[in-house]
């Protein structure tokens, strides 16, 4: 392992440099926010990094979703050897609010020894860690064929890559797949993520004139719209902050590793006097019961805004759902939930932008108990087990499309990282030990010990 070790602290300082020019690529993909350009330049950045790996056939397939997906393979001198995909993707959240941003966003700016940029964590950093074990490791012969797929809507929700696997199952079979979109308990505490909740994201709209009026001469009996909107979204939850929709069960529990709620409250930067939600554990509430969250509402803004009764407005929600809750009976629970607390007769409409099934990994078997071994070694200290309050919806695909794989869900993303929210960073001690793990695995696989290793936590 030491060849290994030091080979990467090497290889670090030019990554930072490696890192810093993939984040200033604004990989969003929404065009209404950026232009769909930067997502190509994104996927020809990896295209090309993987090229000089080895992957010759490293190309692009457009998903349904109108979208690009990096894959390509490298065999194995045997070609029999078992084959490891790697996935991630290239693409990422918009910055939100600039303003909140200590550092620019799409400028990979040191503080504190953290790297500070959006995709830093989520995913770039885990892309850079797969170059990084592939370029410690050099022109060994791996016991392993290796494919990548690198998709470029994840953040959108939008299911292209999902529905590609569907169409052209044998494109990206495996023996085992590593899912490098996750990450660890804290820095320095590896971590294979095991559980994912599921997701419904919908817009809800609300109508209840033709036209804005003047609060003065109408307000009083004109029924204000963005007010029934206010109503309705206020029954989504209880005054403990518990999730209440309608025929969604909120009481299962967390079994697995513990979240100290002190520990929450710094990772999340919760104000001081702020109560935690919920009347279950952190872990309970992040892992194992349904959670709703309000993105976005469509409404006058403060400044500019008029003396006038809205006739209109909308609101952009994500419901995220545990293992053990179907995502159509979700779904319906969801609309008809916002449908029945509307007030006043306005008329509603539920549109739904996408789902995701949750997700439960298998674990025992030899790619988990080998890359235990190899985190064990990486890190200094066992891998445990942890859920996932996000949603990957590919792993339900994969899992349904390859029932025989192998998924195993890693990434650089602990809980400082702050992915999808201003100032997300990266420990560039985690991207290194990363890139360890992965290379000790897949020096080894597919012969670790046969004992089960030091993961079952």
């Amino acid at each position: 392992m030491d060849d290994l070790r030091s080979r990467l602290a090497q290889l670090l300082p030019a990554a930072r440099d490696e890192l810093a020019e993939f984040v200033s690529i604004r990989s969003v993909a929404d065009p209404r926010q950026f232009p769909p350009d930067e997502c190509t330049r994104a996927a020809q950045w990896v295209i090309d990094k993987f090229i000089e790996l080895g992957f010759d056939d490293a190309h692009l397939e457009r998903t349904p979703d109108e979208s690009d997906a990096v894959v390509a393979s490298r065999p194995a001198p045997d070609a029999d050897a078992p084959t490891v995909l790697l996935y991630a993707h290239y693409d990422v959240q918009p910055p939100l609010d600039d303003s909140a941003w200590r550092t620019p966003p799409f400028t990979l700016t040191e503080v504190d020894g953290r790297w500070y940029g959006r995709g830093a964590a989520d995913c770039k950093g885990n892309i850079l860690a797969h170059l990084l074990a592939l370029r410690a490791l050099g022109d060994e012969a791996l016991p392993v064929n290796l494919k990548l797929v690198v998709e470029g809507s994840e953040e959108q929700g939008t299911g292209g890559l999902e529905a590609f696997v569907a169409q052209n199952p044998e494109l990206l079979r495996a023996d085992t797949i590593l899912v490098c979109d996750t990450g660890n308990a804290a820095v320095g505490r590896p971590a294979a993520t095991i559980t994912l909740r599921g997701l419904v994201n919908v817009v809800v709209s609300v109508e209840t004139m033709a036209s804005e009026l003047h609060s003065g001469m109408f307000g009083g009996a004109a029924p204000d719209a963005l007010a029934a909107l206010v109503s309705m979204l206020a029954t989504l939850r209880d005054s403990r902050g518990n999730t209440t929709i309608a025929g969604l069960d909120t009481t299962q529990t967390w079994s697995g590793e513990a979240y100290p709620a002190d520990q929450f409250r710094a990772d999340a930067g919760v104000l001081d006097g702020v109560e935690l939600l919920g009347d279950g554990t952190v872990a309970d509430m992040l892992w194992a019961r349904p959670a709703v969250t309000i993105l976005g509402i469509d409404c006058p803004s403060v400044v500019g805004s008029t003396a006038a009764i809205v006739q209109r407005a909308a609101a952009r929600l994500n419901l995220r759902i545990p293992p053990g809750v179907a995502v159509a009976e979700a779904e319906a629970a969801f609309a008809d939930h916002l449908r029945a607390a509307a007030p006043w007769g306005a008329r509603v409409t539920v549109e739904t932008e996408g789902t995701g099934s949750p997700f439960e990994a298998q674990t025992g078997g030899p790619a988990f108990r080998a890359l235990a071994d190899a985190m064990l070694e990486a890190f200094g200290r066992p891998m445990t087990t942890l859920g996932q309050g996000g949603s990957i919806p590919l792993c339900t695909v994969f899992a349904d499309t390859y029932p025989e794989a192998e998924i195993v869900l890693l990434g650089v993303e602990e809980p400082l990282a702050l992915i999808h929210a201003p100032n997300e960073s990266v420990d560039p001690s985690e991207i290194q030990a990363l890139a360890l793990s992965l290379a000790l695995f897949l020096r080894r696989y597919p012969s670790p010990s046969d004992e089960p290793g030091p993961s079952a936590a």
